[in-house]
């Protein structure tokens, strides 16, 4: 049985963007809208799933962190804009 490994992209409101890596995205989402944690996420409020992709390769995963971390604000707008182009949190229902 593969694992499954998560590259996703956290908002606010004012579109501020956050990347990261989970292999667990329900929880690691939750502890960011949670504020479980100190940091980028929790001082700037980002909380909002804007955008995800997933693999069975960890390698992969961090790759693909590295490479959109590397990436101009303007490409980063436009991957989440390309499923996403309203920014609406995708893990809005996720909670109850």
């Amino acid at each position: 049985m593969a694992n499954t490994y998560y590259i996703y992209l956290l908002s606010n409101i004012s579109k501020i963007i956050y990347i990261g890596v989970a292999n667990n995205l329900e929880r690691k989402v939750f502890e960011h809208k949670s504020m479980r944690r100190d940091g980028f996420t929790k001082k700037y409020n980002l909380h909002m799933l804007v955008y995800y992709d997933e693999t069975d390769d960890i390698g992969r995963a961090i790759e693909r962190e590295k490479q959109l971390k590397g990436w101009t604000r303007q490409k980063k707008v436009a991957l989440i804009e390309s499923i996403n182009p309203r920014w609406k949190d995708l893990s809005k229902d996720w909670y109850s």
